[in-house]
């Protein structure tokens, strides 16, 4: 995750890419999730669910406020960009990033959730499901970058960001309100 965040935010703010720079924000918020899920489940084991699942409640509105304010620039700066006629480059890397999340994001989704089930974490089994999310937004950007390399569409990074918006609402209201999606309730 950390090497997705670092090369899809640089190719992103090289190449002029919204749909890139979303894909590594995005990233960096998961990165933060998952750090605040390590250390609340440390925190459980030394203190006790309920000091725990204070502190994660506080991080998981965070997370998911950081999200809607991101939501909210992509839909603006795609607005601008599509408005203005705002072009941006090509990004191999970006591709290449996205292309390799793919697979990684399932793998690593399918390893949380067998973990969750087994410690019976809802925390976790929510963070697998963010995995999911970076998975289909990892194929949002797949599919932006292939049509603007394939047809050299000017308009496409802003309406691929545009895509991205409805993962990073999605999480963001699961993140601030605690639920899981449907298939995750047992």
């Amino acid at each position: 995750m950390t090497v997705e965040a670092v090369v899809a935010i640089a190719s992103g703010v090289a190449a002029g890419s919204l749909v890139l720079l979303a894909f590594g924000l995005d990233s960096v918020i998961e990165l933060a999730s998952a750090g605040v899920l390590m250390w609340r489940l440390a925190v459980e084991l030394r203190r006790g669910r309920a000091f725990s699942e204070r502190a994660e409640h506080l991080a998981r509105r965070i997370a998911g406020t950081l999200l809607l304010l991101l939501a909210a620039y992509v839909v603006i700066a795609a607005g601008w960009r599509l408005w203005t006629g705002a072009s941006e480059a090509f990004s191999w890397p970006g591709l290449v990033i996205a292309l390799i999340a793919i697979p990684a994001m399932r793998y690593l989704a399918y390893r949380k959730l067998a973990i969750a089930e087994k410690i019976g974490s809802r925390a976790l089994r929510a963070d697998a499901m963010e995995a999911v999310a970076c998975g289909w937004l990892s194929f949002v950007v797949v599919a932006t970058l292939a049509i603007q390399w394939l047809f050299g569409a000017w308009w496409i990074d802003s309406v691929g960001s545009l895509a991205i918006v409805y993962f990073l609402v999605k999480e963001g209201r699961e993140a601030l309100s605690g639920d899981e999606c449907d298939c995750c309730r047992g």
